[in-house]
């Protein structure tokens, strides 16, 4: 019976035979043409629309995140499409699956430890506690450090610019510029705040709970995979990267 049942229970959207709510806002009248992508991203994420300064900024969280060329995600896309022509969204599911620890996904663990420091407090004894922390258990500091991109990551930077000009910067910002300083003298190397790590900071000034926070990798990454997807069907490389590495992988037997 229905009073022996747990609550089931949703805010996010219901619907009458003429209208669907989004949050409290009618789809059709108050959302469809008058907000983009991204700020309905945001009302999904906060429950909210995002004010024009929130809307500049989350935007470029997303963007910034679109593409990055061939990486494994994109590859991984590649060959799955190969393997299965008919599912367009297999192969971007796929892409998307390897949005860990190491790709884009380590928006969310910079944004737990940002989230998790006290921000009314010494910002650098926090951020000493954190890369302590990380530096004892020998594991990389999610949102610190690039290979290709240093001293600086010009994404990140572009994007703290942006958080400034809308006047929303805060000491997220600090706290994650300290962490790569300190980060930087403990491992003796050059460590800047990497794209995720200021998507991590930022997602955290604009109240976006942290366990959300890779959602805006997986949103941003799911666009670029389809264009990824529709260039393989356009001019195919899977082919060519299966037949390279598996001649690679065999040559000791030739």
């Amino acid at each position: 019976m229905l009073g022996d049942s747990p609550e089931f229970r949703s805010d996010i959207s219901w619907s009458t035979s003429k209208s669907i709510t989004v949050f409290g806002h009618d789809l059709v009248d108050d959302l469809v043409g008058k907000v983009d992508l991204g700020d309905m991203g945001f009302l999904e994420l906060t429950g909210r629309l995002p004010t024009p300064g929130e809307s500049t900024v989350f935007n470029a969280l997303t963007v910034s995140l679109v593409e990055h060329g061939m990486t494994p995600s994109a590859i991984a896309s590649r060959l799955t499409h190969y393997g299965a022509p008919d599912s367009l969204q297999s192969a971007v599911a796929a892409g998307l699956l390897g949005l860990g620890t190491t790709f884009v996904g380590s928006i969310e663990g910079a944004a737990r430890y940002v989230q998790e420091a006290d921000l009314e407090g010494d910002l650098a004894a926090e951020a000493g506690v954190i890369v302590e922390r990380f530096v004892a258990a020998k594991t990389l500091i999610p949102g610190i450090g690039h290979p290709i991109h240093k001293p600086l990551d010009p994404r990140a930077e572009r994007l703290f610019t942006l958080l400034d000009e809308a006047g929303l910067t805060g000491p997220e910002v600090a706290l994650i510029r300290e962490v790569a300083r300190q980060a930087g003298i403990a491992l003796g190397k050059e460590l800047p705040v990497n794209v995720t790590g200021a998507i991590g900071a930022i997602a955290s000034r604009l109240g976006i709970d942290w366990r959300a926070a890779r959602g805006i990798g997986v949103m941003a990454r799911a666009v670029g995979l389809v264009g990824h997807v529709l260039e393989e069907i356009r001019r195919p490389t899977a082919p060519a990267i299966w037949r390279e590495v598996d001649e690679a992988a065999t040559r000791h037997h030739g």
